[in-house]
This record gives structure tokens, C-alpha cells and sequence, in this order.
């Protein structure tokens, strides 16, 4: 025994030792290879060089889009944030990230996005085939033709959205917008999915589901940071890493509810299945997914058809009802409309959808970056030399912001899309770009119009309340990988002696 704890005690000793000069060493191999990358002469601090502490600083205020925007504003177009990673604002750097020929692959940043049962899903996966797959699977029911057959649906849930405000209105004097639209946006998601409403706006509550969806924007920045420690918080009480993982675990089990409840829907009627975005996957002669995936994408889906575009509306909301111009003008367009409008008729309203589209370029859903790898032979981007393995980004948020591109870009202009230019519409991307674009656009936009249609019809004279001090302040954008105001509210009050 003595002789083993005595070889014991050498082998700690050598491995001590072995360290204690390893690590300089790599700590000196790793500062000379960032020394000599092609990527120092990418414009930059010269911090960006060396490390990646300020980026990751900025990033857990929830304001790293902010900084990287700075960082454009300073050096330009192309800037290096940190010693592996390069951002671009150029349409020309875009387009090459983003392409739809030779697209580069997604970074493991997207492994956090995976379902609660581990199964990567058409957003999550690096994995070109695979997502091509699910894309094909997915793409049909959600594409702007069929998406006609579920219309009925989506305005159901938008007048209910309305009365719920209304009655708001008059009870409290103020409505707190964004609670209904979140209510709103999930409950369309969920019947279109599942074949039937989670019935948030019944409800009308804040429940444990409802706080899960009010947290996912935040918890998301979370998970990106530290995803090491959210698997180890699966095993340790690490208080805020165990909330998060707690809440991802629960909407996966939401998914695997909504999915069951389906399952039983159909064998009730095996004949005539109500038809939902899943249907054909369960459709035993079309190509099917395995259980585990429909589940992931399940998931997906709630989560990306949710507070996304209930975001989305919050800030439309908001910024129609700050400036009476903009206000007066879309309500005399929407007095338009003949009775029992279609969202067709929408579509051709220019000033509607110029709101619309303004929103999405100030106050984009997911307008943070969108990171890329370089494969291994490299790549010129900009006329600059991107070894393999950098990681490339576009933020929309810096897109949506260049002032050579959109005159005044932090005003809240509609009309600057009543004749945009090429370059106006080439920058503009909040629904990302080339292959990986966000497969329900057309379903956002859908929601986006009828919403906003209904609601400024309803309450054309509607302003911003000072309620309970609320102010512009708590409308400032924390942004992580999804956007939210800070204060997580919008109220919104009838009119101006409401």
C-alpha cells in the first residue's frame, strides 16, 4: 500500500508539473498563431486580436448586436469581433455567408437550439442533407398557398386577441399589448400544428406554459453562453442554469403533449384527420420522420411561432401609436377594406404592408448574428482572406442599419419602402437568408397583417399609456439571439382620455 500511494503521489506530481509548463506554452502557441492570422488584417479594437471577453460581455447584457453596430459605425462594413470570428454588413458579404449554391455550414452555437430529447431539428442541424430533408417535409403546408386553407384559423384567434385588449382597455384603462399578442401568436401556432389552440387567450393568464414562452428569448442568450453548464445543471443545483435547463425540458415536454394529443385525434378519426402542418407525417404512405424528430420540430415550432412574431407586433404596436402621422395614415387605409376582408385584400394595402416591413427592419425578430464556419480550404469574403474554421456572421440588426443603404436608419419611416432601392431591399433580412431562411415568413406575415389590421380598426384613435410608469425606456431592445423589450411589456391604452 505505501509503495502504490507513494507511485500514486509521482504520477500527480509529474502531471502537475507536466501543466504547469503546458499551459504557458499553449497559452504562447495560441497568442503567436492569433499573431499571425490572415484576420489581423481585418479591420477591428485591437482587443479583438486577442480575445473574445469584451464580445462575451456585451453579449450577457443582451447587448451585443448593440456593440457589434458600434464596432460597424467605427471600422465598417467588415469587422473583426473577436480572434476567431469576423461580422459583415455588406449585402455583398451577406450573400456570400448566406448562399444558396455553396452555403457555408452553420457553427455548433446552433447544438443549443436542439429539442429537450436531444434530436437536432431542421433550424438546429449543420447537417445539409438532413436539413434538406425536413425542409421538403416541412415546407408544403406552411408555404403561402396553403397557407389560404387555414386563414379562418388565424383570424379566429386574431378578433378573440382584440376583444381580450378591449376588455382591458376599459377595465384597467391600459391593455398590456404584448402579453395578448404572445397569447395570440401561440395559440395559432398550436392549433395549426397540433390541430388544436392551446387556449392561452381563454385563459388569458400567465401560467407556468406562458412564462416558459415569456422566457425563451432570454433563456436563449443563457444556453448560447454557457451551454456546458446547462447540460451540467441536469445534474447540479446551479440555480439560474437549472431554471433554464428546467424550462427547456418542459417545452419539450409541451411538444411530446401536443404530439399525443394529435396521435389520439386521428385514431379517433382515421378517416378524416383534421389537418394540421403535421399531417403528412403521420401519413404512413408519404416520407415520414421518426417520432423523436416530429417531436423536435414540434418544439421548434412553438418556440419560433410564438414570441417571435408576438415581439414582432409588440414593437409595431408600439411605434404606430408613438407617432399620429404614421397612425392617421394606416387608419385611413384600413377604412378601405369592404366588409369580410380577406387577408388578400391585405396584401394589397401598400401602407400596411410598408408599416409591416419597416417593423421587421427596426425591430427584426431575430436580428443577432447568424454565425457561419469557413470550410477548411478557406475563402476570400470582401477581399479579405478567411482561414478555415473562422466564423463568419451577418446581424440583421447591423443590416437594417447602414446609413449609405437607409436614409435616417433609426427613424420609424414607413414610407421609405413606397420605392426602395435594390440595395434597399437586398440588406433587408429579418428572416435571415439563402437556404436557412426561416421557413414560416409567410405565416409571420400573414399574422402580422390580420393583427395589425384588426387592431388599428379597432382602435384607431389607440396611444401609449403612461400606466403604472410605463415609458420608452421599458421598450429598449435586449437582444441575445431574439429580441424583447426589457421591462417584457407594452401598454397600450384606447385613446387619449381612455
Amino acid at each position: 500500500m505505501p509503495r502504490r500511494a507513494s507511485r500514486t503521489t509521482l504520477y500527480i506530481e509529474i502531471l502537475h508539473a507536466f501543466f504547469r509548463k503546458a499551459f504557458p506554452l499553449t497559452a504562447l502557441h495560441t497568442l503567436f498563431q492569433r499573431a499571425q492570422s490572415p484576420l489581423t488584417k481585418v479591420p477591428g479594437p485591437w482587443y479583438s486580436k486577442w480575445t473574445s471577453l469584451v464580445l462575451t460581455y456585451h453579449w450577457l447584457r443582451g447587448k451585443r448586436a448593440q456593440y457589434v453596430q458600434h464596432l460597424h459605425e467605427e471600422y465598417g462594413r467588415v469587422v473583426r469581433v473577436s480572434p476567431g470570428k469576423v461580422d459583415f454588413s455588406s449585402i455583398s458579404g451577406a450573400k456570400r455567408i448566406h448562399s444558396f449554391n455553396r452555403p457555408f455550414l452553420k457553427t455548433s452555437m446552433y447544438d443549443v437550439f436542439r429539442a429537450g430529447n436531444g434530436t437536432n431539428t431542421m433550424f438546429s442541424t449543420q447537417n445539409l442533407d438532413y436539413h434538406a430533408r425536413h425542409r421538403r417535409l416541412l415546407s408544403a403546408p406552411i408555404s403561402e398557398a396553403s397557407l389560404k386553407n387555414v386563414e379562418h384559423i388565424v383570424q379566429a384567434r386574431v378578433d378573440l386577441a382584440i376583444e381580450k385588449i378591449g376588455l382591458d382597455m376599459k377595465r384597467y384603462g391600459a391593455a398590456d399589448v404584448m402579453k395578448w399578442w404572445i397569447f395570440f401568436s401561440t395559440d395559432v401556432i398550436g392549433e395549426l400544428t397540433f390541430g388544436d389552440s392551446f387556449r392561452m387567450l381563454e385563459q388569458g393568464k400567465i401560467n407556468q406554459y406562458a412564462r416558459d414562452l415569456h422566457e425563451i428569448a432570454g433563456n436563449v442568450g443563457i444556453r448560447i453562453a454557457f451551454p456546458r453548464l446547462i447540460k451540467l445543471a441536469s445534474y447540479l443545483p446551479l440555480p439560474l442554469f437549472s431554471r433554464v435547463y428546467a424550462s427547456s425540458q418542459r417545452m419539450g415536454f409541451y411538444a411530446e403533449e401536443s404530439v399525443l394529443r394529435y396521435e389520439r385525434m386521428i385514431a379517433a378519426e382515421p378517416n378524416n384527420p383534421k389537418t394540421t402542418l403535421f399531417t403528412k407525417l403521420f401519413n404512413a404512405s408519404e416520407e415520414k420522420m421518426s417520432r423523436p424528430e416530429i417531436i423536435a420540430n414540434s418544439q421548434s415550432y412553438i418556440t419560433a411561432g410564438s414570441d417571435t412574431t408576438a415581439h414582432s407586433l409588440t414593437y409595431l404596436t408600439w411605434a404606430v401609436c408613438r407617432d399620429d402621422a404614421i397612425k392617421a395614415k394606416l387608419a385611413r387605409e384600413l377604412e378601405t377594406l369592404p366588409d369580410g376582408y380577406r387577408d388578400e385584400d391585405l396584401k394589397s394595402l401598400p401602407y400596411l404592408n410598408q408599416v409591416i416591413q419597416e417593423t421587421l427592419r427596426l425591430y427584426a425578430a431575430a436580428p443577432a448574428l447568424l454565425p457561419r464556419k469557413i470550410p477548411p480550404s478557406g475563402c476570400e469574403i470582401d477581399g479579405y482572406w478567411m482561414p478555415g474554421g473562422t466564423e463568419v456572421q451577418t446581424q440583421a440588426y447591423s443590416m437594417h442599419r447602414d446609413s449609405q443603404v437607409y436614409l435616417e436608419p433609426e427613424r420609424f419611416n414607413p414610407s421609405r419602402w413606397e420605392s426602395p432601392s435594390k440595395e434597399m431591399k437586398d440588406a433587408w433580412m429579418p428572416f435571415g437568408g439563402g437556404a436557412r431562411i426561416c421557413l414560416g415568413l409567410h405565416l409571420a406575415q400573414m399574422e402580422l397583417r390580420m393583427a395589425t389590421a384588426k387592431f388599428f380598426r379597432s382602435f384607431p384613435n389607440a396611444k401609449v399609456s403612461t400606466l403604472d410608469g410605463f415609458n420608452d425606456d421599458d421598450m429598449e431592445q435586449v437582444i441575445f439571439f431574439l429580441t424583447f423589450p426589457k421591462k417584457k411589456r407594452c401598454l397600450i391604452q384606447a385613446s387619449e382620455g381612455c
